[in-house]
């Protein structure tokens, strides 16, 4: 068997520490209201759009599949006095995560190694399943929602937020263009997008019910800029992190 660097747990192992300064802190897209918002403001936008869909209260339990290095898991905990979960397959996410909710001294935010597809948890455990751009690493993302419903509690509720395919790519396309894709799984990793209907679909399928989507694609595009401000600012660290070829992979990306 041989070891797929692209594969998620081992990219995200190898950039985790490179990302928190690319990224920022809660490792995700921002979205910005005006357009001129800093990234910190503009991603904590885009985690309250997802506790709103969550529609947390004290005492709740939730489980974070795919939870980084813990930011919106620990501001769960923290903010709302919920019980928190966060897996992922990255045993560096992990342990960063575990840090940061020790270091807040936030005794119900734990985190563990699991797969979000297989995640061998009791069925019906959680009030309140998060998925926060993960979804898109994780190959099969029926199993992963049919997996997400089971461990919901009846009346419980599932928040997703994640990258979508907005259009098709025709197999000409994906030739043509093969070696930019090649460069955005060096940069980011083996994903794949899907659209915002098959999402719908996979949630129904699920046994979802009352399923709402928004597309938010317009409001998160100044994030790009905000990355490569950050790359800019962090060049001489991030190259000692990733090398030079992961620098210049990430900023053409």
């Amino acid at each position: 068997m041989t070891h797929d660097p692209y594969a998620p747990a081992a990219h995200y192992d190898r950039v985790t520490t490179a990302w928190g300064l690319l990224l920022g802190e809660e490792l995700h897209y921002g979205v910005f209201a005006g357009g001129d918002e800093d990234l910190a403001t503009a991603t904590g936008a885009l985690t309250t759009l997802m506790l709103q869909g969550a529609q947390l209260a004290p005492g709740l339990r939730v489980l974070d599949v795919g939870c980084g290095t813990g930011a919106p898991a620990c501001r769960m905990a923290s903010e709302y006095g919920v019980e928190v979960l966060g897996i992922t397959t990255s045993a560096v996410g992990a342990a960063a995560a575990s840090a940061r909710a020790s270091a807040a001294g936030l005794a119900h935010a734990s985190f563990e190694v699991r797969d979000g597809t297989d995640n061998g948890l009791p069925t019906d455990g959680f009030d309140r399943v998060w998925i926060m751009e993960s979804s898109h690493l994780m190959s099969d993302r029926q199993v992963l929602l049919s997996e997400s419903a089971r461990v919901l509690r009846p009346g419980g509720r599932l928040a997703l937020c994640d990258i979508i395919r907005r259009r098709a790519i025709p197999f000409a396309e994906l030739r043509d263009r093969r070696r930019e894709f090649a460069l955005l799984r060096a940069a980011f990793g083996a994903a794949r997008m899907d659209p915002l209907s098959d999402y719908r679909s996979y949630a129904e399928r699920a046994g979802l019910t009352d399923v709402v989507c928004t597309d938010i694609t317009a409001e998160t595009l100044p994030t790009f800029d905000r990355w490569q401000d950050n790359l800019d600012e962090h060049r001489d660290t991030v190259r000692e992190l990733l090398g030079l070829e992961g620098v210049s992979e990430f900023e053409e990306s």
